[in-house]
């Protein structure tokens, strides 16, 4: 095996490695290693569809070729062809990230052949791989001959200390700095076909789906008990509230046997999580935005923590604009369509970092939150970490001066003018800023003390503990003197949630239908999946936030229970499955397609690692005094034989309908119930039977259809004999509270009423002509109103046959 490493400016060092390579250089194979799986990783290698999998390597700025499909194929009717090359490097690659293992040995084959009219009467050809930055390894090589196919033939071993978070393998000549001097010997037009590398594919990554019941019925925190979330940030939009997170639930990996995950890691964290909901108790889950790393909306960050979220009308069209933590250095914008996106960058590097004006001192430019006045003008705060060891020790401490305020650019993805510090009496990070009354509040997370912050110091008296979530009042959105300091907000959770639940903390305020609202985080649910040993997995929480009358704030108290639901949930429309009450055993994941209550902007989701025994949940749906009729559920069936079981109220609570999942297996389809005994107000849940020991089914979205209301009426029908004729008689009482319309319909006549006053009866005896009449039915129909909606009702009553006569 070759390594070596690739500078753009300098070309490469190389080094032979023996690391149990085997290298074929001919046309016979070697025996293949011994390997528990045997499993080609190479999608597509005989280019039978195409070039799709296949691009030409781009690992260098230089690098450049075209990639086109050709018939002249070794095998099959395609094969790939490489031209206008540009450097020895620019081949056919294929990205491997995520299927090769470090100390795992494969076998590489494939087919190669150049007709350069010019070029060599043999060349020597390298599969290479890229395992990111400037590392390249040779992996197999052949001499070709000219207007012939040859053959890769050979296996390597990744050695154990390689890094495959990066494997990229392509196909090149041997490197030359100069390539371009003779391009007929290092340049020239080649084909490829049949490539495999088959060995062992790396195990199936650890289950993220949470089994335990994280947020239980009744109790409204944590938000969401199906994955985890942080440093929640809350925005009000058209009657629901977004929440934005840092996606704890990225690096969550539970071992298989003890169920604990290795600790959090926060480098990971490429992604933000979005939930929403009307009442704040049902959340929907919209799944991640991919915002940093090379397939990001910003691919020059590399980590989105702590997201801060506003709206704003900029050049007359309303946008929002998410910003988000690029690590500790920096910070960044992107921007959306609707809160839920689609998401764009308009930035091409990041929005605060060194070269911010008045930012030097700061150690951590992160954690930006912004807010825009009522006059428009948006401000955006950030900043924490580590105080200045230029101040002394005691004001290190009690006024480290390491949170900074910046005017935006009316663009909102730009700066204006010098940052002011915000002199927060014993900051650490968390900045946020809400409006009210006039007054402007400034919350942050104190810090807890140790060298960063001068050492063994004591805090002034009123001054935060470690850990907890300070506030200060100001006149204005950039002065924040620390005379401006009002107390601690928030105490640090681990006060309310017991061992397992301390560490830092992140909140945002929120005004939604007249009242304000806390968020914060703390590991409840890490603590219901592991106990009191927590891995540092943070859950979203809420409080209702109240004010005394001079302006200052009640300190929060964190409690299960959260806040009151503030409206009943609507079934009658289509709603996402994924909008979950409480849940127990599920996961989400996110489908092509838009969602069919969000619209074309919206990312799809669905319900999925739904096994027998697991049950989802709403709270508080209002189904009205009529009641639903039916539910009609999206799904694609897994197995065979899976129900959802509809109960009120309770898990194991009456069954009022069953939606039989029988639809053809791999494939979405609608099913409908007829639902028995649903009116008012219930916890709804949805609970999932069927083989054990498999998925069942996914399910995309939900409709509860209304029954239809009933107009009261009692009805009577009955024959007579009048001068040797049959009568039917029919009668209908009006039992309503208003007038209604009556109209009684017979095969021998009709009969319409108006305004038929409550308590009133229709009557009207219809002639048969005849002297006999057979048992029938007289139709009644009754039109009137109901809570304001027009309503029919059609009923039907029975009579006897009559025979007159001697």
């Amino acid at each position: 095996m070759e390594q070596r490493m690739r500078r753009a400016t300098r070309g490469r060092v190389a080094a032979l490695a023996t690391v149990g390579l085997m290298l074929a250089t001919g046309f016979v194979a070697p025996a293949a290693p011994v390997q528990a799986a045997d499993t080609n990783l190479v999608v597509n290698g005989g280019f039978e569809d195409g070039l799709a999998n296949w691009f030409v390597n781009n690992g260098n700025a230089s690098d450049g070729a075209q990639l086109s499909a050709t018939s002249d194929a070794y095998a099959g009717a395609n094969a790939a062809l490489v031209t206008s090359r540009t450097t020895t490097g620019s081949g056919p690659m294929q990205d491997l990230s995520g299927k090769v293992q470090a100390g795992q040995a494969y076998t590489l084959t494939a087919r190669i052949k150049y007709e350069n009219e010019s070029g060599p009467a043999t060349k020597q050809f390298f599969a290479t791989m890229h395992h990111g930055g400037g590392t390249y390894t040779n992996l197999v090589s052949v001499t070709a001959t000219k207007g012939q196919w040859a053959q890769f033939s050979g296996t390597f071993t990744i050695p154990t200390t390689q890094s495959v978070s990066t494997a990229r393998l392509f196909f090149e000549t041997p490197w030359t700095s100069t390539p371009s001097t003779d391009p007929a010997l290092h340049l020239m037009d080649f084909k490829l076909d049949d490539v495999s590398v088959v060995g062992a594919a790396p195990p199936a990554p650890a289950s993220k789906t949470i089994e335990v019941v994280g947020k239980l019925p009744g109790e409204h925190n944590p938000l969401i008990g199906h994955k985890f979330g942080a440093d929640g940030f809350g925005l009000v939009h058209d009657g629901r509230v977004y929440m934005y997170m840092t996606n704890d639930t990225q690096g969550y990996a539970p071992n298989p046997t003890t169920g604990v995950s290795p600790g959090i890691n926060y480098g990971d964290i490429n992604q933000i999580t979005v939930i929403s909901s009307e009442d704040l108790v049902n959340w929907t889950d919209h799944g991640e935005i991919q915002v940093a790393g090379p397939n990001g909306v910003a691919p020059f960050t590399a980590n989105s923590w702590a997201p801060g979220i506003t709206k704003k009308v900029v050049n007359g069209v309303e946008k929002f604009f998410l910003y988000y933590a690029n690590g500790g250095g920096s910070s960044n914008v992107i921007t959306g369509a609707s809160p839920l996106g689609p998401w764009t960058s308009e930035r091409t590097s990041t929005l605060i970092d060194g070269r911010t004006p008045g930012a030097e001192a700061v150690a951590w430019k992160f954690d930006p939150a912004p807010f825009v006045d009522d006059d428009g003008q948006p401000y955006l705060y950030f900043g924490g970490g580590p105080a200045s060891t230029s101040m002394p020790p005691a004001e290190r401490f009690n006024n480290p001066k390491n949170i900074r305020s910046i005017e935006l650019g009316d663009d909102m993805i730009s700066t204006e003018g010098t940052a002011a510090v915000v002199d927060a009496p014993v900051a650490f990070e968390a900045g946020h800023v809400f409006k009210r009354q006039g007054r402007y509040y400034f919350s942050y997370s104190s810090h807890f003390g140790g060298n960063d912050f001068g050492g063994n110091q004591q805090p002034l008296p009123g001054y935060p503990g470690g850990g907890q979530i300070g506030y200060m009042i100001s006149d204005g959105p950039m002065s924040w003197p620390k005379e401006t300091y009002a107390g601690v907000l928030f105490p640090n959770q681990s006060q309310f949630f017991g061992a397992g639940t301390g560490g830092n903390n992140h909140q945002s305020v929120f005004e939604f239908g007249g009242k304000y609202y806390f968020t914060y985080h703390a590991p409840t649910l890490n603590k219901r999946i592991n106990g009191n040993t927590t891995q540092g997995y943070r859950s979203p929480h809420i409080q209702e936030l109240t004010f005394n009358a001079d302006g200052t704030i009640q300190q929060v108290v964190g409690t299960y229970a959260g806040v009151d639901q503030v409206r009943d949930f609507d079934p009658y429309r289509v709603f996402e499955a994924e909008t979950f009450g409480w849940s127990k055993g599920v996961a989400t994941a996110k489908v092509e397609g838009s969602s069919a209550q969000f619209g074309g902007a919206a990312p799809n989701l669905v319900v999925r690692d739904i096994d027998n025994g697991d049950w989802t949940a709403l709270s508080s749906v209002n189904f009205g005094a009529s009641g639903a009729q039916s539910l009609t559920a999206r799904v694609r069936a897994l197995a065979v034989g899976g129900q959802v079981q509809v109960r009120l109220d309770d898990v194991n609570g009456p069954v009022v309908g069953t939606v039989a999942v029988d639809t053809p297996v791999g494939q979405w389809a609608e099913v409908t119930a007829e639902l028995d005994g649903i009116s008012g107000v219930h916890d709804v849940y949805f609970t999932y039977t069927g083989p054990a020991g498999t998925d069942l089914f996914e399910i995309d979205n939900w409709t509860f259809a209304a029954a239809s209301p009933d107009l009261p009426v009692t009805l009577s029908a009955s024959t007579r004999c009048v001068g040797g004729k049959a009568y039917v008689a029919v009668q209908a009482r009006n039992d309503h509270d208003a007038p209604v319309g009556i109209t009684l319909e017979t095969p021998y006549g009709e009969r319409s009423f108006e305004a038929v006053t409550p308590g009133a009866n229709a009557y009207q005896s219809f002639n048969t002509r005849a002297g006999s009449v057979p048992a029938g039915s007289a139709t009644v129909r009754v039109t009137g109103a109901i809570g304001g909606q027009d309503v029919t009702t059609v009923r039907t009553v029975q009579h006897p046959a009559g025979t007159c006569g001697g």
